[in-house]
């Protein structure tokens, strides 16, 4: 390349694995899919299970526990586990900021607990030059807290006010503006959706536009999602679709099937509505001459949730970092949990999809967010750059996971992975680039690694070790069973046994502390 490409990632929130149209799913995402069409889909990119944990290994190149988000944004007081990102780390702003770019960030943050200050780990003092979104994670998006302008926080503006098109409209502003004030300067810009992470809110014209879409029920829809990623080539027809989650009934057998129905139509809206956005986006850049050479990361920070939010969840929502409200704007009460009587979509709601959709969500897998079997880790990922990646709507079968997107950001940019930021000492990069895949050669990582809340896995080459806390390891062979069906571990003890020890010496490195220990520390702490 003559001159460095802009980079744009976008990170959906809570998305599952399928949803997606060219991932297999039937939510409309025509946008998504011509960046598909247009670049390269992988099939086996994976996040760390968790909404803080991802973000701050996304932005970082490091695993969570070395960016000292390695549960949440709590302090547990002890390394590893402060639950505010890590100043012995760059984010991929601060490394492109030296390297001569712009960056930008619109939507959520939350990796920082600090809400009122310090600010040190807010964006704009982490390498952002314009910052518009939120700083914690869920937020009702008709009236989102934490709402920032740089440093300086604000309300929600116009009656119309969604927080996904207020995302996509200050995304276009940071394109427009950066070409007009400093032509021929690359930008970085990190746009970041809240959708569809729960409360199920969505314009009535998207929702309109999924009604009876999902009235055939969880059981066949996951059936139908099954054929059509085996039609596509995303899986081998060697996996077998796993089991319904067996807290999950028939669809034949359930109640409340209208609730049930519009739980997923409201979800569906939400995803379509941020591909909307996405569209938007894509159509600055093509009307700022900024298309062909801007290298677009599409992905999801964890699998679909089966979080189901009960009776308790308003006094939750208005005491927990700040995210929840009591009146809507028209002065309504909103009507907190997943009470069948009451049909989610609207603002005086705030409702999430459950478990049974959850299932759907992330075919062919089991498991969801938190867990790191193959139903919490795996995302769709999309890489599209016309001027520097030839292939057009192909598969990527290269693993690979969230470190190695900065490594390959700074690779195309040109810039070096750095030693120190100001005063700061930095932790060495864990990330591989994925450049090399980009041609369909093979990438430079090796092993792949996760722990979350306890649940652990280790994967190299076609095997993966993983448990689920507080259960024992099972073993899989990822090319004949991605769908983790059939456990090798007593066919194969001594490579059990040698992935396990690759595990607990990374987890040394790193950092992580065991999670029996960590929740002993947190009673200790009251």
């Amino acid at each position: 390349m003559s001159r460095q490409p802009n980079v744009l990632l976008m990170l959906s929130d809570d998305m599952g694995f399928s949803d997606i149209g060219c991932y297999g799913g039937e939510i409309h995402t025509p946008n998504l899919d011509a960046l598909a069409a247009g670049g390269l889909k992988y099939t086996q990119f994976y996040n760390t299970a968790r909404c803080c944990p991802s973000r701050a290994s996304l932005l970082t190149g490091l695993y969570p526990q070395q960016a000292d988000i390695g549960h949440m944004t709590g302090d547990d007081e002890v390394d590893g586990y402060l639950g505010d990102l890590s100043l012995e780390s760059a984010t991929i702003a601060e490394a492109l900021k030296a390297g001569g770019y712009s960056t930008y960030l619109s939507g959520k943050w939350h990796v920082t607990g600090h809400l009122d200050g310090p600010r040190h780990n807010w964006p704009c003092q982490r390498g952002f030059d314009d910052f518009y979104g939120i700083l914690t994670g869920a937020a009702n998006y008709y009236q989102p807290r934490t709402l920032m302008r740089n440093n300086e926080p604000i309300e929600p503006e116009g009656d119309d006010y969604f927080l996904t098109d207020a995302i996509g409209s200050e995304a276009v502003r940071q394109i427009r503006q950066h070409v007009e004030a400093r032509p021929g300067q690359p930008f970085f810009q990190y746009v970041a959706f809240t959708a569809p992470h729960w409360p199920l809110h969505a314009h009535s014209e998207d929702i309109e536009r999924y009604q009876g879409r999902f009235d055939a029920g969880w059981d066949r829809l996951r059936e139908e999602r099954y054929a059509r990623m085996v039609q596509l080539g995303l899986i081998d027809p060697r996996w077998p679709l796993t089991e319904r989650d067996p807290r999950v009934c028939a669809w034949d057998q359930a109640g409340f099937k209208e609730w049930q129905a519009r739980r997923m139509e409201v979800y569906a809206a939400q995803v379509d509505r941020m591909d909307q956005n996405v569209g938007r986006i894509m159509e600055a850049l093509r009307v700022t001459d900024q298309w062909e050479n801007t290298l677009i990361f599409f992905l999801s920070d964890n699998g679909g949730c089966a979080e189901e939010l009960g009776p308790n969840m308003g006094a939750w929502a208005t005491d927990h970092a700040r995210v929840g409200i009591q009146m809507t704007r028209d002065h309504w009460e909103v009507r907190y949990g997943n009470v069948p009587a009451v049909l989610p979509g609207d603002e005086n709601t705030y409702q999430s999809c459950g478990i049974p959709w959850a299932n759907v969500q992330n075919t062919p897998f089991r498991l969801y967010k938190h867990w790191v079997h193959e139903g919490g880790i795996a995302t769709p990922l999309i890489a599209h750059w016309p001027s520097g990646i030839a292939a057009r709507g192909e598969w990527r079968q290269q693993p690979a996971q969230l470190p190695d997107i900065m490594a390959t950001f700074l690779d195309v940019a040109g810039v070096p992975y750095p030693a120190t930021c100001g005063s700061r000492r930095v932790q060495p990069l864990e990330g591989f680039s994925m450049i090399p895949t980009f041609t369909d050669r093979p990438h430079g990582r090796d092993v792949l690694y996760w722990e979350h809340e306890g649940h652990r896995a280790v994967r190299k080459g076609r095997w993966k070790l993983v448990c689920k806390y507080p259960g024992t390891w099972e073993l899989y062979d990822m090319e004949a069973d991605r769908t983790e069906t059939t456990n090798l571990i007593d066919r194969h003890p001594a490579l059990a046994a040698d992935l396990a020890a690759l595990h607990d010496q990374w987890a040394r490195r790193c950092g992580v502390l065991p999670w029996a220990e960590l929740e002993e520390r947190r009673k200790s702490m009251g």
